[in-house]
């Protein structure tokens, strides 16, 4: 991934920070290195709220619980496995054990770093953080909504998640944090797309006869709209991090009715190849025209009776 494409995925935290630090004195900042350079400054206007640990995420973490012990909002930032598995351990026993509350931006998702091997891909993140009880996960298709839902969470005393990407859908949508968006409605089946899955979702069933549904916070999940909105007997999930995430919920949601449930995401297998983050996309199926063939084919399956 090219400098630019990494500058443009993170520089937009440097005037959300400048604000939310001038408007709240309980927030700090801890970095892990990353990002450094584009929080110049924020360093400069804040430096007894924004610290750098260096490369020790596990520290990151636990610094910012130590913040919160003492009535700080932390807000941590560093790339996805440096931030969620690196530290899984501080972040069960630092933050979820002691009910603590505090924010977690990361950088790179599942494979924007995507010649950079395993080291740097992070499509296991919100997987592994479902199993945190009380952790809460937004993931954002837009910078705009990033921005909102921050405003909207960042204070509400939960370990939050926000899974940032290079990739962000065409426009942004009216966003509430905890509730699903309604896009569209039809009556064949019911697709819900997570965060930048969007932009290719609508591409993909532009002349389908569906529902669309716009998942920005996967956890706490909005069941109650899946419940009112849903249609026909086909429920297709697409999320950009390892496909089935949400499956769970969905089945807790719609456990009164009988439903097929499809998910589409990042399979489960090791990324080998090295590539772009487009090409990941044609390897995976997942691109407009894959994600349709995908969808059309479970619709085209009979029904058992």
């Amino acid at each position: 991934m090219s400098v630019a494409i990494e500058q443009r995925m993170r520089h937009h935290m440097k005037p959300l920070f400048l604000d939310i630090l001038g408007r709240d004195p309980r927030t700090t900042v801890v970095l892990a290195d990353i990002s450094e350079d584009i929080l110049t400054d924020v360093i400069e206007r804040y430096p007894d709220r924004v610290i750098n640990v260096g490369i020790m995420e596990q520290t990151m973490i636990s610094a910012a619980a130590g913040l919160a012990l003492e009535g700080f909002i932390p807000i941590v930032h560093t790339l996805t496995p440096f931030l969620v598995e690196r530290p899984y351990e501080q972040l069960k026993d630092d933050f979820i054990y002691q009910r603590l509350g505090g924010n977690f931006i990361s950088s790179g998702a599942s494979y924007d770093y995507s010649i950079q091997g395993m080291t740097h891909h992070g499509p296991a993140d919100v997987a592994l953080l479902r199993n945190l009880p009380g952790m809460q996960i937004v993931v954002p298709g837009t910078t705009e909504e990033f921005d909102s839902l921050f405003r909207q969470a960042y204070a509400n005393g939960a370990p939050t998640y926000y899974r940032l990407s290079t990739e962000e859908n065409p426009a942004p949508q009216d966003t509430t944090f905890g509730k699903l968006t309604v896009v569209q409605r039809g009556t064949q089946a019911t697709v819900i797309a997570v965060g930048p899955m969007l932009g290719r979702v609508l591409e993909a069933v532009g002349d389908l006869d569906v529902t669309v549904l716009y998942c920005t916070t996967v956890a706490p999940f909005d069941a109650e709209t899946l419940h009112a909105e849903q249609r026909g007997d086909a429920v297709i999930l697409v999320e950009p991090y390892y496909e089935g995430a949400l499956v769970p919920e969905i089945t807790a949601a719609l456990e009164d009715r009988p439903v097929r449930i499809k998910a589409i995401g990042v399979p489960h297998q090791i990324l080998s190849r090295y590539g772009t983050y487009q090409q990941h996309n044609e390897a995976l199926g997942l691109t407009a025209r894959g994600i349709r063939d995908r969808i059309t084919r479970f619709l085209q399956q009979p029904t058992r009776q």
